[in-house]
């Protein structure tokens, strides 16, 4: 019994050790975020990296989704003799909330874990170290890039997420079930606002990149320099960044939405 309590005790002693250092890689990384944009040629190659080779998942699962959205939405809504707000049905479910939480979700799975991985490896080989013999931050010169670049790459993810995702519940609500083309477009558009809609579903993505970044560079960051310190990593990064995702997801909405 008493092995039992000491064991406990000192997991929650680690993981309160563990969350003050993740704190100041935090810290040290927002910190160091406005000088990284004096090299932006840097970052934009981080978001090619990262943004561009996540592009194609996330594309594909925003017009399956939408389609599937479509399907579904529309099946409850002739119920009601309202099939003609299919267009906002999908349009607010994607830009509100599947949109930013799905492509997080994903970006943390492709993008983050590719981070993770690409961050242990250059410390288990010790460049970081060796950038630091030759006075080089690797926080400024390595870290805070990338940190940058997921930040500015997920809302543009989104954006494309939410696009596909509403031709994709407008091929299957338009063409295939046959649903009134002019209704969907204009319940559409009268119906989704800018700011209260588009704008919160932007702020989102924005806060999920910076989760993902920060989870995945720290995880990277202070990974054992062994190959399974490495893939241990990657999993802590997919894990970690889904629970914080689904956690803020539910706070920011408590926020923005709540009546």
């Amino acid at each position: 019994m008493n092995w039992q309590i000491s064991a406990v005790g000192a997991w929650v002693l680690n993981q309160i050790v563990h969350t003050g250092r993740f704190g100041r890689f935090s810290w040290q990384v927002i910190r160091k975020f406005p000088a990284s944009l004096k090299r932006f040629s840097i970052v934009v190659q981080q978001m090619m990296f990262l943004g561009n080779h996540s592009l194609l998942i996330i594309a594909v699962s925003g017009f399956f989704i939408g389609a599937v959205l479509g399907l579904q939405g529309y099946d409850i809504l002739v119920t009601y003799g309202s099939e003609e707000a299919l267009g906002v049905l999908v349009a607010l479910a994607l830009i509100r909330e599947l949109g930013p939480v799905v492509t997080a979700l994903l970006f943390a799975g492709r993008a983050g874990t590719s981070l993770t991985a690409e961050i242990g490896l250059m410390r288990s080989g010790e460049q970081l170290s060796a950038m630091e013999m030759m006075g080089v931050d690797p926080m400024q010169r390595v870290i805070a890039p990338r940190f940058a670049a997921t930040m500015i790459s997920l809302p543009i993810l989104t954006m494309i997420f939410n696009a596909v995702g509403i031709i994709g519940g407008y091929v299957v609500g338009v063409w295939l079930i046959g649903s009134d083309s002019g209704a969907y477009w204009s319940h559409m558009q009268a119906s989704v606002d800018v700011f209260s809609d588009i704008g919160n579903g932007v702020i989102k993505s924005i806060v999920f990149g910076m989760i993902v970044g920060l989870v995945a560079l720290f995880q990277g960051y202070t990974s054992r320099a062994t190959p399974e310190g490495v893939s241990r990593a990657t999993t802590r990064t997919v894990v970690v960044s889904s629970l914080l995702i689904l956690a803020f997801d539910f706070i920011m909405t408590a926020m923005m939405f709540a009546s």
